[in-house]
């Protein structure tokens, strides 16, 4: 029997495949935000606290003290937070990180996380922990027989984006275990002739340094996958470990 027949895996689109999505899902988002949440673990955050709304982000980090709030909308951050998202302006302060919780809110991925409600486990996925997202997706569908969803999120959850869809296929053929087509790495690396192209803008460089695209089409890099809890605060993330 193929793997097809005994797992069931389909990729979803924007907010609305998040609003559809079922079983064990995949929240993608490869331009930043979840690839800035597996940088900030390797950072040493404490947690990661996903938010909808700039509104709800704000009050949230009022509540923890000591917290530190990351965040854009259409990519600029936001007024008053303390980074935008991006992983090497982040990476570069590193000591404002280490041992503390970061509220985050974005313009796609955490809105996905908010929309899925329909979802019986949800995961942040990107190509940084691609392979680790796959592998613990794969396990519990064959366990437990749950499907599986993987939702691209695209741009703002409105506009498909080639990154997104590159890593949702990329981990739909991990997971049924197929042969990684040979174009896949050749469609990784046209990325920054796509969505990528605002990192090489000299114009755009305050909010796209160039070093986040590198940084977001590096794969499997983290043997991690974070899984998303919900409690009297709202919405955190929770390292574990995979084996890949």
């Amino acid at each position: 029997m193929r793997d097809e027949d005994m797992i069931n895996c389909k990729i979803l689109h924007l907010l609305s495949g998040a609003r559809e999505a079922t079983g064990l899902t995949v929240i993608i988002d490869v331009f930043r935000a979840f690839s800035l949440e597996c940088y900030l673990y390797e950072l040493g955050a404490a947690i990661v606290r996903p938010a909808g709304s700039i509104e709800e982000a704000r009050a949230l980090a009022g509540k923890i003290p000591n917290s530190v709030l990351i965040g854009e909308r259409n990519g600029i951050r936001v007024d008053g937070f303390d980074f935008g998202n991006s992983p090497s302006q982040v990476e570069a302060q590193k000591d404002k990180i280490r041992g503390r919780v970061v509220v985050h809110t974005t313009s796609a991925g955490t809105q996905g996380i908010v929309n899925a409600e329909g979802a019986t486990e949800i995961l942040t996925g990107s190509l940084v922990n691609a392979r680790a997202v796959a592998e613990y997706a794969r396990a519990r569908a064959e366990k437990e027989g749950i499907p599986v969803s993987l939702v691209a999120m695209g741009t703002s959850g409105k506009v498909r984006a080639a990154e997104d869809e590159l890593c949702a296929e990329y981990m739909q053929a991990l997971i049924y275990q197929k042969e990684i087509p040979a174009a896949f790495e050749q469609r990784r690396q046209d990325l920054k002739n796509l969505d990528g192209k605002r990192f090489f803008d000299p114009a755009m460089a305050e909010h796209f340094p160039t070093k986040d695209y590198y940084m977001c089409i590096e794969k499997d890099i983290f043997p991690f996958v974070l899984r998303i809890g919900k409690d009297e605060l709202g919405f955190y993330s929770e390292k574990i470990p995979v084996i890949i």
